[in-house]
């Protein structure tokens, strides 16, 4: 070994310090914080019990029917949002990846636009547009197809809405990425071999685009099971999420035990069930 390479070997662990110190007190301390909270009574106003008096009583709640319905619930919300996420957002990543060079860079500004608006305000955007006097009713009330405004708002239909219009553009960008890497000459080969289109978008695009699919599921899953904020102003307080229990238990509440406990159950289940669709996923990928 030369006295550069030695150097480059001592100097390696001092440039990985500032980012392990960045989520050693950033991610990992936070996280120590509130499953040391879970474990402790609360306090008679709110809080935590001084001294600190451990309990595991929040963990034994959360198999409660009502708290596991509230996490499937969550569940299937998140699984519905990414799979319309993914379904309508796969062609249009499709139709920007074999675009023009030159419309690509617009049409990706086009999908990029959201971001440049605060979350919270684009919400309360689409609370308006589906609300009574919003522009959707407002629209089939002058064509005449209905005679009164349709219940859009408060309800799991806007949500699921609202989320989708939130996290689409997370689905859209990874699987723009890997399209646009995709040889189309593959698909003539598979043409030419006799498949037709059907079965060559199956077996030959999707499976080499699939890494794209994945991080679009991934991406838009893991932050729409714990969403909190489309829930609560698109439901109006009548779609219980996981999210909205837990931001209630950290502030009406003020149950901080029972809040860290439920957020430690959510994190575990995000983190098994990627986990599990990443290995599943990646058995399914290697040759028999």
């Amino acid at each position: 070994m030369t006295g550069s390479d030695d150097k480059s070997g001592r100097r390696g662990p001092l440039l990985v310090l500032p980012a392990a110190a960045y989520l050693m007190i950033f991610f990992v301390l936070p996280l120590i914080i509130v499953l040391v909270i879970s474990f402790v009574e609360r306090g008679r106003a709110g809080g935590v019990r001084s001294p600190l008096a451990p309990t595991i009583q929040y963990y034994i709640r959360l198999v409660d029917p009502l708290y596991v319905g509230i996490f499937f619930k969550s569940a299937r919300i998140a699984l519905l949002v990414t799979g319309v996420c993914v379904l309508l957002g796969y062609p249009l990543a499709v139709f920007i990846g074999r675009s023009p060079p030159r419309l690509r860079s617009p049409l990706l500004m086009l999908v990029m636009i959201p971001f440049w608006t605060n979350f919270l305000v684009r919400t309360y955007a689409m609370k308006q547009l589906l609300g009574a006097e919003g522009g959707i009713n407002g629209l089939l009330l002058w064509l005449g197809l209905i005679h009164s405004p349709l219940s859009l708002i408060f309800n799991e239909f806007s949500v699921v809405l609202g989320l989708v219009y939130g996290y689409f553009p997370f689905a859209v960008l990874p699987m723009y990425a890997s399209i646009e890497k995709f040889d189309l000459t593959l698909m003539e080969a598979a043409s030419d071999l006799g498949a037709n289109l059907r079965r060559a978008f199956l077996q030959v695009m999707l499976p080499l685009t699939f890494p794209g699919v994945l991080a679009a599921i991934v991406l838009v899953f893991v932050p729409v099971v714990g969403a909190f904020i489309t829930p609560d102003i698109m439901g109006g307080g009548k779609v219980e999420m996981i999210g909205t229990l837990i931001n209630r238990q950290f502030g009406v509440a003020r149950n901080w035990p029972f809040g860290s406990a439920m957020s430690l159950a959510l994190m575990v289940m995000v983190v098994a069930g990627v986990l599990y669709y990443l290995r599943s996923s990646e058995e399914k990928e290697r040759p028999i």
